[in-house]
């Protein structure tokens, strides 16, 4: 018995549906498998992915779904996937009916959302991937086809216009070389992102899935570049061609909710020349980027900004990833605050006399600041009663956990503080969430 006939066996998945509802531990788990006459290897593989159920049923399937789904994959293959939040929203941009080509697979993320009326194809050269999406796509109520081949190959007989081929693609190169490990170089693609653009040549139009920072200046011109994540992060960099590029050489970014609905969106013509940094500030930003702390500035917060440097003003507002990556955060701050600033070059902190609104900014309200020494914060903190803080970094390198020990606050009420510069010099700004 393989792994995949293992895990979908009757008795295997009456046995996780039974381990989940009594929420049985890992011990009592490896226990009752071994009385059920499981291997040693059969116990491993299916306690594994056990740990992967209730990670699968989140990130697939709405809360009325969860109970009873089932999904076949690894930890590599969920991690990659497309979860449905983004996966709902994109199915907006696909046209009602024709064929597509889900070129590098995997488990199915990128399929299992797709409109009910196009024809798709699973392609990838792992056999272990197309064995679970095609049990995958069973579980979507979807109907599809697969093959094992190398997508190059697959693109090159594919004709352009769709006449005697496939319409559409979507692809999402592989990334990461081992289990759990992230690819520093965002270029280190397979495909690579020249080999997508050869094969978008012989499709009508098609979608590719690249990671948030990869440099946009690589970008070919004629397609529109998406960004789009939550309130709080940014996990695709969506590359639009042909028919699908309804806006090309547009730039947008989109904020979804749980259920796939855009909360806002902002878009502006595409711009070379910011998308290129002068070797002085991709110094300044790659030194930043090395900074440790649990909120490290963007490499790409301020390249090009059309945001002044100035003064700190009456409220500190960070923008939601998706602005930053997409250099719209300077743009949508203007819209709301003529007088929006920067408080230092290559840290993505905006300062106004007005609020920024959300979703686009999570916006604070000054109440004070002071040079970053121990004394000089612990006067602050006292003279405002605050005894539980929320501490941010950018651009100052030090132990957040360490730093709240050090200043032992004491007060009633809770605050934010950030440790970050201003004009360049460090400075620790006390603020309230609005």
């Amino acid at each position: 018995m393989n792994i995949w006939e293992l895990l979908t066996s009757d008795k295997t998945l009456d046995f996780i549906k039974e381990a989940l509802v009594r929420k049985m531990d890992a011990l009592q788990v490896s226990t009752r498998l071994n009385k059920d006459g499981y291997s040693n290897e059969e116990r491993a593989v299916i306690m594994d992915y056990m740990a992967l159920v209730p990670k699968f049923r989140e990130k697939f399937f709405a809360e009325s779904e969860r109970k009873e789904k089932f999904l076949l994959c690894d930890k590599l293959a969920l991690e990659q996937s497309t979860a449905q939040d983004i996966g709902r929203w994109k199915a907006n941009l696909w046209p009602g009916e024709g064929s597509v080509n889900d070129l590098c697979c995997g488990m199915g993320g990128d399929s299992f959302f797709l409109p009910a009326n196009l024809k798709v194809t699973g392609i990838d050269l792992d056999e272990n991937r197309l064995a679970m999406y095609r049990y995958n796509q069973q579980a979507f109520d979807k109907t599809v086809d697969t093959r094992c081949a190398d997508v190059r190959e697959v693109a090159r007989g594919n004709d352009s216009n769709g006449n005697q081929g496939t319409d559409f693609f979507t692809i999402d190169p592989a990334r990461r070389a081992l289990e759990g490990e992230n690819q520093r170089d965002l270029r280190n693609l397979t495909p690579t992102l020249e080999e997508v653009v050869e094969i978008s040549k012989h499709y009508k139009g098609g979608m590719a899935k690249l990671p948030p920072g990869y440099p946009p200046a690589e970008i070919p011109d004629g397609t529109e570049i998406i960004y789009i994540g939550g309130h709080s992060d940014c996990r695709e960099c969506l590359v639009l061609f042909g028919e699908l590029a309804q806006n090309p050489d547009t730039v947008r970014a989109v904020i979804v909710n749980k259920t796939g609905k855009a909360l806002a969106q902002w878009s502006r013509k595409r711009d070379r020349s910011t998308e290129t940094l002068d070797d002085d500030l991709q110094e300044k930003l790659d030194k930043n980027d090395s900074l440790e702390g649990k909120d490290r500035t963007y490499r790409t917060a301020t390249s090009k900004s059309d945001l002044p440097l100035g003064e700190l003003g009456k409220y500190l507002s960070e923008p939601a990833p998706v602005l930053i990556r997409s250099h719209l955060f300077n743009a949508a701050a203007l819209a709301n605050d003529a007088n929006a600033r920067l408080i230092s070059e290559g840290i993505a902190y905006v300062t106004s006399e007005n609020p920024l609104p959300a979703p686009g900014f999570s916006c604070y309200e000054v109440l004070a600041h002071v040079e970053i020494a121990t004394g000089a914060v612990r006067a602050m903190l006292k003279e405002h009663d605050v005894g539980k803080i929320t501490l941010k970094l950018r651009g100052v390198k030090l132990d957040p956990d360490a730093e709240i020990k050090r200043l032992k606050p004491k007060g009633k009420k809770s605050a934010i503080l950030f440790y970050t510069r201003a004009c360049g010099e460090k400075v620790a700004i006390l603020a309230r969430k609005l």
